[in-house]
């Protein structure tokens, strides 16, 4: 199992438009990859897991994953994240 923190800094907010880009990036992994914001967990590859999260800028967000490419899935939904742009 691998887990990386991260910290939110998107001043214009996440739009459904980047939780659908996060969902197919997460997507193309065997892993099982979860999304925690203080007490919930969100199953990143679910739409409306990840909308029940309320994303904003300023919150911290667990990312864990568990699978064969476990840990490359962390890193590539950390940097969706921190860096939405991509």
């Amino acid at each position: 199992m691998t887990t990386k923190s991260i910290l939110i800094n998107w001043e214009e907010g996440i739009e459904m438009k980047s939780i659908a880009l996060l969902i197919q990036k997460a997507s193309v992994f065997d892993s099982t990859i979860y999304i925690s914001r203080d007490d919930r967990r969100a199953n990143a590859k679910s739409l409306l897991g990840m909308m029940s999260l309320g994303i904003e800028d300023g919150v911290e967000l667990d990312i864990t994953a568990e699978g064969i490419d476990a840990e490359e899935a962390v890193n590539t939904v950390a940097d969706f994240l921190e860096n939405p742009q991509t």
